[in-house]
Order: structure tokens, then sequence, then C-alpha cells
């Protein structure tokens, strides 16, 4: 029995104790119950709401309930505002929201209905931009951009909220399809926006994958400000994108794609307008989930194929050479922190790093069935070295003086958004996240034992790194830990038994005499009594 306790204790250890609580826990804290963060601000419901028709005097009607500070604007449910031009706040501690705060589809919803010409135009439904509008809030509607595939006019997000403000909260709010380049923008103004809270929203599709018609889902540039718990579906150029914005806390959002290809879900990349300085933002406890298979025979095969060959191309990048190549010279993103990150589904890059000075990088993983797939895009430069798919790269020469988990591959990592999709049955299985529910509808989330832990150990195979050929890394069996605890275990096994052997002859020798008798030296094998010293036992044939 001993033996065998003996055995089984490292064998545990396969089950990797980092891993077991993750998926799970994640499960419990990034789907929406009731409320996942509590709102900063108590809802200040009135008894009437301002009605959507007329529609020829509509913007002028919403305009005028906002003058004084404290004023509320109140929108009728199920009702759709046709907006000709932006709806600004004025004073401190105003209010727009749909009468009874719903969560649903009746959220009244202002829609970008301005002119457009030109590539300039009506883009933004809400301003909150303005000085003293300190604790404005937008919560409880919805905000459709409509640009309905045409390419982006030059202007602003959705939601342009912070500037020289403190203390605006977003809440509960579908902002999707942005005419311009976000479907929320909180700005730093004169570097003085504060303390913003952008909470249990549901943003998306943002954008669209084709060149330079992208749209992030949440752009932050405002310092000590918290985005948590928001569900950000199909952005296509960063899902969270986090400009510096000193103090901020990034966690618990999760952020997902199905039918465009994501440049980067998070994104701590951009040197200004913060100068690159990182110092006290933590980006955490997120999940970033990849393309996953639409074809294929789920039951016999752990990939497949996706019929719009979509991917995360950098599911957590960090540092602007990641992203810009050379373009900022030896300039560095500073002092921040992402952990404790999960990934799953397909991605060019789990995580890429360079260009960073005092940054910690630790506790991220991939969940489930991922895979890292690309090829050189038509937008990679002639000369550039394209590093092969991987789960965690780096560069060890322009990442400065950071702490970073295991695994991570030091590459040439600049301008890696080249990377193209490649066709075939490299997608891995899943189902997408499901906003609404406490369910496992992480991909693969039954399979909790399942997680890796940022090993950065996915297998490769295919082209070098920079060749025009498809490249496909793909993860599946067991981790490195669980590896290194099976050979821990087979090894102790084969002591044991070796023991057990000279136990056994040694016990035979005392009952039998004559011939085949022999002696050997059991010092090598330290029976127990012999101090050690090792001692001459006569043993049997």
């Amino acid at each position: 029995m001993l033996p065998t306790l003996f055995l089984l204790l490292p064998l545990t250890l396969a089950l990797d104790p980092w891993d077991i609580p993750s998926l799970p826990h994640h499960v419990r804290s990034l789907y929406l119950a009731t409320e996942r963060f509590p709102s900063p601000y108590a809802k200040r419901q009135t008894p009437d709401c301002i009605p959507a028709a007329p529609a020829n005097t509509v913007t002028d009607r919403l305009q005028a309930a906002l003058q004084k500070p404290g004023d509320t604007l109140a929108l009728c449910p199920g009702q759709e505002y046709l907006i000709l031009q932006p709806i600004n706040f004025t004073a401190s501690d105003q209010e727009i929201y749909t009468l009874g705060y719903p969560t649903d589809d009746s959220r009244a919803c202002l829609t970008v209905n301005g002119v457009v010409a030109n590539g300039t135009g009506h883009t933004t439904a809400i301003n909150a931009q303005c000085v003293g509008c300190d604790r404005a809030i937008v919560r409880n509607i919805q905000v459709n951009g409509t640009r309905h595939g045409a390419i982006p006019t030059s202007g602003g997000a959705n939601l342009e909220m912070g500037g020289p403000t403190s203390g605006q909260l977003v809440e509960y709010v579908h902002s999707f399809d942005p005419r311009s380049w976000s479907c929320l923008h909180i700005a730093e103004g004169p570097f003085t926006c504060n303390n913003a809270s952008i909470i249990n929203n549901d943003i998306g599709p943002c954008g669209s994958d084709l060149f330079m018609q992208w749209a992030d889902g949440i752009s932050l540039s405002c310092r000590n400000s918290h985005v948590a718990g928001n569900f950000i579906d199909n952005p296509t150029d960063g899902g969270i994108v986090v400009f510096g914005s000193p103090g901020s806390l990034v966690e618990n959002n999760t952020i997902w794609v199905t039918n465009n290809t994501l440049l980067g879900g998070l994104n701590m990349v951009d040197y200004l307008p913060w100068d690159g300085d990182f110092t006290g933002t933590v980006v955490q406890n997120n999940l970033v989930v990849g393309g996953l298979a639409t074809e294929g025979n789920e039951q016999t095969a752990t990939k497949g194929d996706n019929d719009e060959d979509v991917i995360v191309k950098i599911g957590l990048a960090v540092g602007p050479r990641t992203w810009f190549g050379d373009h900022f010279r030896n300039n560095v993103s500073r002092n921040g922190v992402a952990r404790n990150n999960i990934f799953s589904g397909a991605f060019g890059y789990g995580i890429a790093v360079s260009s960073a000075e005092n940054f910690t990088i630790i506790g991220n993983s991939l969940s489930g069935n991922t895979s890292f797939i690309g090829s050189r895009g038509p937008n990679c430069s002639a000369d550039q070295i394209l590093p092969a798919p991987e789960a965690f790269v780096w560069n060890i020469t322009t990442t400065l003086d950071s702490t970073l988990q295991p695994g991570f591959a030091d590459l040439d990592v600049d301008s890696l958004t080249c990377i193209q999709p490649v066709d075939g049955a490299f997608w891995p299985f899943g189902g997408e996240p499901v906003q609404g529910t406490d369910q496992a509808g992480v991909p693969n989330a039954e399979e909790r034992n399942s997680t890796t832990s940022g090993s950065g150990s996915a297998s490769s195979a295919g082209a070098s790194a920079g060749s025009t050929a498809a490249v496909v890394a793909g993860r599946g069996g067991l981790s490195s830990g669980a590896i290194a605890a099976l050979v821990i275990g087979i090894l102790t096994l084969v002591l044991i038994l070796v023991i057990a052997f000279f136990c056994v002859r040694r016990a035979r020798a005392g009952k039998k005499n004559g011939d085949g008798e022999y002696f050997a030296d059991m010092g090598a094998v330290g029976l127990p009594g012999d101090g050690g010293m090792g001692m001459k036992q006569r043993l049997s044939w």
C-alpha cells in the first residue's frame, strides 16, 4: 500500500494545482449574473421618458434635457432615436439612461444618423468631454453607429467620454458598428481625466477586418480608471486598447471573435499620448477567445476549418515594437502589469513582448484547445523576419528589467500584425462565450484540468520563421509539468521494483544453501539497516 501511495503522490502533480481553479474561476467571474461589478452611483429613476417621435425634432429635444448640473435624460424602452448630431453633456452629475434600467434589447437605442460626405461627418452619439462634466453617467442604453459596411468616417467614437473630467461612468451599454475608429473612447484630455468606470457593457461588433477599416472595442486613455466585466464581441483593431492610463485596472473582461480577424485582444503598445507610462496599470483575469472551428467532425478531431479564417493575431501585445516596428525607435512601454489572463482558440501569437521596460507578465495561461497559426501577409515588409506562430514570444534585447513567466521564446518580435490566417483544418473546436449565463460557455470548459499554465510549450511544425509558407503550431497532449510528473512517477516505480527485487532475494537467501550461492555488494542500493555503508549479502539464484 505504501509504495502505491508513494507512486501516486508525484503522479497527482500532473493535474497542475495552478490549473485546477483557473477555468471554473473565470467562468464564474466573467459571466453576467446579476451585477458583476456594483455601480458607483445610485440609480435616479424618473416617472417619464422623452419619446423618439417626432423624429425631426428628437435631437433638439434630447439635448434640451441636459442643461444644468444634475439633469437626467430618460429614454423610452424599446424606442430608436435617430439623432443628427451628438448629444452633449453640459455640466456635472448629468445622466443618460433608459427608463427602468433594462439590460436587454429593450434598452433605448441612439442611432447615429447624421450626414457623412467625403469621409467626414457625424460619427458620435454621445460626447461627455466638456470642462466640468464630472460624474457624467451613461447607462442602460444602446448606441448604433450605422457604418453598415462602409469605409470608416473620420471622427470620434460612438461614445466619447473622459477629457478634463473625473468620476464618469458607462455601464450596461451596448455600443456597436461605429462609423469611425472605436466603439467607446475614454480620452485623456489635458492629461487630467481621472477615475472613469467602464463596467458591465456589451460592446461590438466594431469595424471590419479589411485593411485600415478596423475599430477598437474599448479605447482607454484615462488614469486611475476601472474597466471590468465587459463583453467585447468581434472588435477588429484592439479588443481593449490601454493607452498608458497610469493607475488603471482592466480586469474580468471577455473578448472574442467569430466573423472578423482581430489585430490584438489586449493592447499595451501605444507610446502616445502618455509617453509609454503604464505605471500602476494592471491588466488581469481577462479572457481572450480566438477563432474556433466551424467545420469538421468534433467527435473525431480536435481541429477543423473556419469559414471566415478568423484569428486573433496577438492575444496580449506589450510594447510599441510588437505593433509598430521601429516607428517609435527606442521608446518603450514601461511599468505595467499583465497577469492571470486566459487565451483560448486560434491565434497568431498568444503573448508578444518587445520594447518594454519594468513590466511584470506572469500567470497567463492557455485554456482548452488552442492553435497558433499564420503566414506572411501582404503588408509585411520585404526584409521583415516574421517569427513562426508561437504561444509566448519576446525580444530579450529590447525588453529590459522585466519579470516574465517561464516559456517565452526569444525571437524578432516586430510588426507582428502583418501576419495573416491560413487555410486548412487548424482551428480548435469550442463554444464561444455566452453572455447572461453562469454556465461553462468557455471553449472546452468541461475539460477543467486541460488548462495549461504559461509555459509556452506548444509544439510547432512547418516553415521556418520569415518564410511565405503557412506555419501552424498546435497545443495538445500533456503540459510540460504533467510530463515531468509522469517521468518522476515512472522513475519512482522503477526504484521501488529494484528495492523489492533485492529484498525478495535477501529473504529467500536465508532459506537456501548449497550450489548457486553468490555474493553481491549491496551498498549502492542502501538497504534498510546497513547504515548507508553497504554490506556483503549472500543471495541465491
